[in-house]
């Protein structure tokens, strides 16, 4: 289709080229340059989206991130597809295709515009009002909720993301954000400046270059030499689509990079990222973000062909379109006039100017009369006409008490251009935790009290005059630069020669009266969301008063756009509806993200096998060579257990757990948490972390610790080693470790900053063999050049340290089965070959070992009823509930101490850890099945629970059943019988317990 609506010269657009794209399944033309928006609008296309609730007609508000409502679905199929993709940003590509979204089965014949005739009775509030009657309505609406269909199947997309810190970040590289920048990087600080478009300028691309000179030169001349000047300079990183989408605590900033969006699928690199998420940490920020222009609220303001005259000025200028061929230009300011004018020297006829105000800048109104445009002051757009492209304007006067009189007067136009006012770009300074403040002069609110080390420049600051926006810029760079540390000084304002322009001054009329009853008003807030002013009178009549719930109510400033160009507009008819001032009303809240980004952007490179790194042990090859079923433990994979050729799981848990109390087992232990604890109040220190005692703990000798949280309930347990009198190596549950290490540092930190201690977690630095089984002492002494470790000499509980092969190691004389153990602890580059140097000394003993994995071990240790924390405890178990009184300390304080002694933590029905043992030895009781008190189970539900099962295994070694569970006053229950419910069957007898069932069962002590 020919490109009826271009200009003859102009915009930032490769002419030379031609390229084509389908939209809606029609083919049109466009140039390299182009936005999908402006290549439609280059054809004459206006209506290309369907709204939310009511199913009307969308068509281009904007000429960015601002608009609205101009959504649609691209990609070439349902796996590589993006929904909700503004128009007006998406850069176009040749092959190129887009479909409209919310429409069916055409967008021309939409079956969802019904709900439009039905407008009256789906008013703000109605989905709440039918979600009642669930039945009927509920599935419906959930049903019809959404705009675009998701992708069907994992995105083949890469993603990546960047870790990067600044001295000096700036977001904008419109005027204001240039200029800091070059303050900014000309002093050598390490400076990022982000763009969301693709090229840099923002206002200034959309200056007539003919009317316009910056230094001389044409606008887009000028922004050319600065983004060389920046470029050139090693500290000064550029990047362009790329938006700022988030401001987080310590000026930590996500920024979102487009980097192959732009690019045919089939001419993408697969190596290289679709999309970059940088996460920016700087130390000053300066955001440039520009300000939004907000259209009018008057009756008919929603149709296809209404734009914002920045809008329009946007696409003649920086795109070489015109997007209509008579215009009426709506407004409640004075830049309207700079936009008309830019029209007609376009070579769109100008129909009138409607100005609100009765008494408009008397130069501006002198101009449109030399160039013969009619102005309207004091009046309004009462009427539009047009079902997919607005046809006509019906005029009115003000009447000055809210209201409009005489006659009405209709012209026909084909595109209406509006001027609401500017609304600085706030957003990513309300995230910052700013404090924003209503600035009556330019009826908009702006940035206030800055929370982090931040300041914002031009537009985004309500600086809405090119000149001073240049001078605030630059000041601000320097500054920033200087903060950073930094000799800075201001780069020079450039000497502006611009187009007839006017103070800025703003009418703050937010919503324009009609001629027609307030029932029969449709003036639209929220275009996406079809909110109409109405609606948020409708909300204040129903009694809502905050802010934050009449927006939820109505839906205003939801979805995709998040009130960019809504809020203030509907901030200042709810402030008219309450009889108060806007300030007095408040705000709603800016939320991350600013605009949508993808989740694969925000995974980036972390995704499929990298979304959670599996951590492996040094002897993992081995593991995985011998058959090992592997279970992720924390962050680690760790081997579970090691069929054997047509094995079963069970079966091999089963020999392995013989094996290892009646042979000799070997298990890697690698993966246990360990923290290195050194300095001089060390004991001290451990002596607060631990219900137990540490202050006479040789060097040489180890202990068992619980740790508590302040609650006194269990929060991790190890061994502790003794190796100088200021110097220990705590160990810990595997999935534990990380928590651990935050909770020491936290307490050294913040409750405890005069303690002198330093933790460094050593998990990665040793690899683990843990050995045990009768004359398991023979082949650690063996393995490890003689180091003499007769358990007679080397007691329970110590170590000592030794070569192994010449390496060092250390020697743990520890058991986690009850039996005869022992711990190796060598450098974790040597770990395999410690591992497979056992197997070796087997051979050379004649003695046969079998490695164990987790599922084993914790068969052996439930023999010997040995905890396992996050297992047999659940956040609230008390050192008592385990019954372990043995391990507090009578004396001394410690983390959870004053805990223990509250009344609900002393109470005799407390639950307590108890073994329980099956009537039939061969039943296996299910973990996590309920004890209870009765054979039969009463038809009145709920029953009453004394407790559950926490481990339970069958014991090859005792020849039974055996299982862990925490039972109500357990502790005085040994001997009593009870029973565990199961699903659909009788519950099964069971008899209480002591949890060691080697010493009750087995008769080992």
């Amino acid at each position: 289709m020919a490109q009826t609506f271009r200009t003859a010269k102009g915009g930032l657009l490769d002419r030379a080229r031609t390229i084509a794209f389908t939209f809606d399944g029609r083919r049109f033309d466009g140039h390299p340059g182009d936005t999908l928006a402006s290549a439609l609008l280059a054809n004459g296309v206006h209506f290309l989206a369907r709204s939310f609730k009511y199913h009307r007609p969308r068509g281009i508000l904007g000429a960015g991130a601002e608009d609205p409502a101009a959504l649609v679905q691209t990609g070439p199929d349902m796996l590589r597809t993006d929904p909700n993709t503004r128009a007006t940003e998406l850069e176009l590509y040749d092959g190129l295709s887009a479909v409209p979204q919310n429409c069916w089965p055409s967008l021309d014949r939409d079956v969802g515009a019904l709900n439009d005739l039905a407008w009256r009775w789906l008013p703000a509030g109605f989905y709440y009002k039918t979600f009642f009657d669930w039945m009927r309505f509920e599935p419906m609406i959930r049903r019809a909720a959404g705009l675009g269909k998701p992708p069907e199947g994992p995105d083949p997309e890469r993603y990546m993301s960047t870790n990067r810190h600044a001295d000096v970040l700036v977001v904008g590289g419109g005027a204001a954000g240039l200029m800091a920048a070059l303050s900014a990087g000309r002093s050598g600080a390490r400076v990022i400046l982000a763009e969301e478009t693709a090229h840099l300028g923002g206002r200034l691309l959309a200056l007539d270059p003919a009317q316009n000179r910056i230094e001389g030169k044409a606008p887009l001349d000028w922004v050319k030499a600065a983004e060389a000047e920046l470029r050139a300079m090693p500290e000064v990183t550029v990047l362009t689509r790329t938006s700022a989408f988030g401001y987080y605590a310590d000026n930590f900033i996500g920024l979102a990079e487009s980097i192959q969006d732009g690019l045919p699928h089939g001419a993408r690199d697969h190596a290289k990222p679709r999309q970059r998420v940088w996460r920016i940490r700087a130390k000053e920020v300066v955001l440039a973000a520009g300000a939004v222009e907000r259209p009018l609220v008057f009756h008919g303001n929603d149709r296809p062909g209404i734009m914002l005259a920045s809008a329009v000025e946007t696409y003649i200028h920086r795109y070489g379109v015109k997007p209509g061929t008579r215009a009426l230009v709506a407004t409640n300011n004075s830049t309207a006039y700079g936009a008309a004018f830019a029209m007609q020297d376009a070579g769109i006829a100008i129909a009138t100017i409607v100005d609100a105000r009765s008494s408009p800048d008397a130069r501006l109104v002198g101009e449109a009369a030399k160039r013969g445009i009619a102005v309207r002051t004091g009046s309004t757009i009462v009427a539009t006409s047009g079902r997919k492209r607005v046809s006509s304007a019906t005029i009115m006067s003000l009447d000055g008490k809210g209201g409009v009189s005489g006659m009405g007067e209709r012209l026909g136009c084909d595109l209406i251009a509006v001027a609401g006012g500017f609304s600085p770009n706030a957003a990513l300074f309300s995230q910052s935790r700013g404090k924003i403040r209503y600035d009556e002069a330019i009826a908009a609110f702006r940035p206030g009290i800055s929370w982090q080390r931040e300041r914002s420049v031009g537009g985004a600051n309500g600086t809405l005059d090119l000149a001073s926006a240049f001078a605030e810029g630059a000041r601000a760079g320097a500054e920033a630069a200087s903060k950073a540390g930094f000799a800075a000084k201001p780069a020079s304002v450039p000497a502006i020669g611009l187009a007839m322009t006017a103070p800025y001054s703003v009418a703050a009329i937010w919503e324009l009266p009609s001629d027609r009853p307030a029932h029969k008003t449709r003036a639209f807030v929220d275009l996406q969301n079809d909110v109409q002013a109405k609606d948020l009178h409708l909300a204040v009549h129903e009694g809502y008063r905050s802010v934050e719930h009449v927006k939820r109510y109505t839906t205003t400033g939801m979805g995709t756009d998040q009130g960019k160009t809504v809020n203030v507009n509907a901030f200042g008819i709810l402030a008219e509806a309450l009889g108060q001032s806007i300030p007095e009303t408040g705000v709603t809240t800016w939320r991350q993200p600013y605009k949508p980004v993808p989740f694969g952007a925000i995974a980036g490179q972390h995704s499929g096998a990298l979304y959670a790194p599996r951590r492996t042990t040094p002897m993992h090859d081995w593991h995985v060579e011998r058959g090992a079923i592997f279970e992720p433990v924390g962050e680690w994979l760790r081997a579970q257990t090691y069929p054997q050729p047509g094995e079963s799981f069970a079966a091999a848990v089963q020999r392995e757990s013989k094996a290892a109390r009646a042979g000799i087992g070997i298990m890697d232990a690698s993966t246990l948490g360990k923290i290195d604890i050194r300095g001089k109040d060390s004991r001290e220190f451990l002596n607060r972390i631990y219900t137990s005692s540490w202050t006479k703990l040789a060097p040489g000798k180890a202990r068992y610790g619980l740790m508590l949280r302040e609650d006194g309930m269990v929060f991790d347990d190890g061994v502790t080693a003794c190796l100088a009198d200021d110097h220990f190596h705590m160990t810990t549950t595997t999935g534990g470790a990380a928590r651990v290490l935050n909770h020491l540092e936290e307490y050294l930190q913040t409750e405890w900053p005069e303690l002198e201690v330093l933790c460094t977690s050593t998990t990665e630095q040793w690899a683990v063999a843990s050995i045990c089984g009768p004359g398991c002492d023979k082949l650690v002494d063996k393995i490890c050049d003689g180091a003499d470790v007769d358990p007679e000499k080397l007691a329970f509980m110590s170590f000592k340290d030794g070569t192994a092969g010449g390496i060092p190691v250390r020697i743990y004389r520890i058991s986690f089965t009850g039996a005869l153990s022992y711990e190796i602890n060598i450098p974790a580059s040597y770990g395999l070959w410690l591992w497979s140097r056992v197997f070796e000394a087997g051979k050379e003993l004649g003695v046969e070992i079998t490695p164990y994995g987790t599922e084993a071990m914790h068969l052996l240790r439930a023999e010997k009823g040995f905890i396992i924390v996050g297992q047999d405890t659940d956040g609230t178990m008390a050192p008592s509930d385990l019954r372990m009184d043995w391990i507090v300390k009578k004396e001394g304080d410690f983390v959870g101490r004053r805990s223990l002694s509250r009344s609900d933590n002393v109470r005799k029905d407390r639950k307590q850890l108890v073994g329980l043992v099956t009537g039939d030895p061969k039943v296996v009781l299910m973990e996590g099945a309920h004890v209870i008190a009765t054979e039969a189970e009463p038809a009145e539900k709920p029953i009453a629970m004394l407790g559950h099962v926490t481990s339970s295994y069958y014991s090859p070694t005792l020849g039974r059943s055996i299982a862990l569970a925490v039972v109500k006053g357990g502790g005085a229950r040994m001997g009593e019988k009870l029973w565990v419910s199961r699903k659909n069957a009788a519950p099964i007898p069971i008899t209480v317990t002591e949890a060691d069932f080697l010493k009750t069962y087995g008769g080992v002590a």
